[in-house]
């Protein structure tokens, strides 16, 4: 089997999927795109993805069999500068957990948490 990164792909768990879009499009200034669900059990809307570049794409995600919250896996999204999204999570209905702090030299992170009760980072290298 060829090597390849840990993390394939990654789901976001969501209790109400209007509110859910609208956060993250308000914090990132990206639109999210209907994706289907061949079981068609669940709703998903995808973030900008392109299977051919590095790291991973991924959905919000509303489901019968798993729910949002804090303490589970964190996803790290990543962004130009975290400050400039971190400046956008709380009037979009998030909240800030830990601002933009060092990881040395990998970068810079931002914890918060989105409206649905997720706690997400977000990555970036200035």
């Amino acid at each position: 089997m060829a090597k390849s990164n840990a993390v394939g792909w990654f789901d976001i768990y969501v209790n109400d999927m209007n509110r859910a879009v609208s956060f993250y499009e308000s914090v990132l200034k990206q639109k999210l795109e209907p994706i289907g669900d061949p079981t068609g059990e669940t709703q998903m809307m995808s973030f900008p993805t392109d299977m051919s570049v590095y790291g991973a794409g991924g959905a919000l995600v509303k489901s019968n069999y798993a729910r949002p919250g804090v303490g589970g896996t964190l996803v790290y999204l990543s962004v130009e500068d975290c400050a400039v999204e971190e400046s956008r999570v709380t009037s979009a209905g998030g909240k800030v957990i830990r601002p933009k702090f060092s990881i040395g030299e990998f970068g810079w992170v931002t914890l918060l948490e989105d409206t649905e009760g997720n706690m997400v980072g977000l990555s970036s290298m200035k």
